[in-house]
This record gives structure tokens, C-alpha cells and sequence, in this order.
């Protein structure tokens, strides 16, 4: 049975959060600040976690760095906070997903669901496939109608961390600073311009991309 762990401070949500997955048979251990999270997570150990950044003793992205020391089960962070910056703060600190309130239960679960698949131990394929184009992630190679797709190093480049990251959500900052280096972790007209050429060669509407999806402000999404 999946274990999930809500750290939240406020009773209502934790109670919805609570009578919805266990509905659906999950089990769950709630904690309402970050040090009671902490201490949960390295007793209970949870398969996946739901954290709120605005709790009474540290902020949420201090419980995520914390975690991640030693944990990689999916943080998905539930947070009213709507600005970029703190999105991609909390993707950067480790976190997985990030759904901002007030959310749809339904959408919620949909996520968790995703983030739990994803984080189950298989085997990645060597080639990921869409209906528009192939990677080969071992020959780096792509290939779309039948034939090879030319990609500059850097196009490549990008294109394998979203493909290794698949359904994942991968901020500005850390394409930036994995491709180009920490001293271009503010050149995010260079992302605009590398992801437009990426959907010119492997989208078959690059306007209406199905593949590279953008999350505005925030950072880039493979989907199969």
C-alpha cells in the first residue's frame, strides 16, 4: 500500500487530503510543521510526500533540502504561493511537482498518481518513443518520419535532460546551468530560443507543441 505524507498546517486541507486517499486506499501520516515532517519521514518512510511551503517553524523548501539528503521518494509541494520564483526555488531544492492552491482534488490525485509511476524502480529505455519522433538516448540519436534528426550539441544536450526527466517538470535554472554553466543561470532568452528550434525539428504543430511543454516562468516539460 502507498504511504503518503501531507505536511500541512491547516486542519481542513489535511483532513480533506486524508478522507480522499484513504478513499482511494491509500495509506497516510499527516505532520503539521517541518521538523515533525522530518522526523515522520525517517520513521514512517513514505513512498511519496505533499508539503506546503508556508509552515509555522522553517519554510517548505528547508523541509525539501532536508529530505533530500538522504530521501528520493516525489515531493509534490501544495502551496498558495503563485510567483515563479518560489516555484522554482522548490523545484530547485528537490521537489518534483508543484500544484498551487486552491487545487482540484481530482487533478491532485491524477499527479500523485504520476509522480509514484514515476518513481517506481525500472529499468529506463534506451529509446523513448512519441508519435512525432525517437530518442535514443544510448546512440544519441533521433529520428522522426522514418529518418535522422540533426541537433547541434546543444539542442541535444537539452533535449536528453528533459527526455531523462520525462513528465517531470525541469526549471529555467538548472537546464541552464547543466547545459551553459552557473554564470548563465539568468540567460533564459537562450532556452526561448534553443526550445523554438527543438519544436521546428521534432513537433508536428511547433506553435501547439504536444512534446516540449512550457511551463511560463518556470521551466520545460517532456511528455511521451
Amino acid at each position: 500500500m502507498t504511504r503518503v505524507l501531507v505536511v500541512d498546517d491547516e486542519p481542513q486541507i489535511v483532513r480533506a487530503l486524508r478522507i480522499n486517499l484513504k478513499a482511494r486506499g491509500y495509506e497516510v501520516d499527516a505532520a503539521p510543521d517541518g521538523r515533525t515532517a522530518l522526523d515522520l519521514a525517517a520513521r514512517r518512510h513514505p513512498d511519496v510526500i505533499l508539503l506546503d511551503l508556508g509552515l509555522p517553524d522553517m519554510d517548505g523548501t528547508e523541509v525539501i533540502r532536508g529530505l533530500r539528503g538522504w530521501l528520493t521518494v516525489p515531493i509534490i509541494v501544495l502551496s498558495a504561493r503563485q510567483e515563479s520564483d518560489d516555484k522554482v526555488e522548490a523545484l530547485d531544492a528537490g521537489a518534483d511537482d508543484y500544484v498551487t492552491k486552491p487545487f482540484g482534488m481530482a487533478e491532485l490525485l491524477a499527479r500523485l498518481r504520476a509522480a509514484v509511476r514515476r518513481s517506481s524502480p525500472v529499468e529506463e529505455a534506451a529509446v523513448v518513443r512519441t508519435d512525432a519522433f525517437s530518442v535514443d538516448l544510448a546512440a544519441k540519436r533521433v529520428e522522426r518520419n522514418g529518418g535522422d534528426v540533426r541537433l547541434t550539441p546543444t539542442e541535444w544536450h537539452i533535449l536528453e535532460l528533459l527526455v531523462r526527466n520525462a513528465g517531470r517538470l525541469v526549471s529555467q535554472q538548472q537546464l541552464l546551468q547543466e547545459v551553459w554553466g552557473p554564470s548563465y543561470a539568468k540567460e533564459t532568452n537562450y532556452l526561448r530560443v534553443y526550445m523554438a528550434q527543438l519544436r521546428r525539428k521534432l513537433e508536428d504543430d511547433p506553435s501547439h507543441p504536444r512534446h516540449l511543454i512550457t511551463a511560463p516562468g518556470i521551466g520545460y516539460r517532456f511528455e511521451a
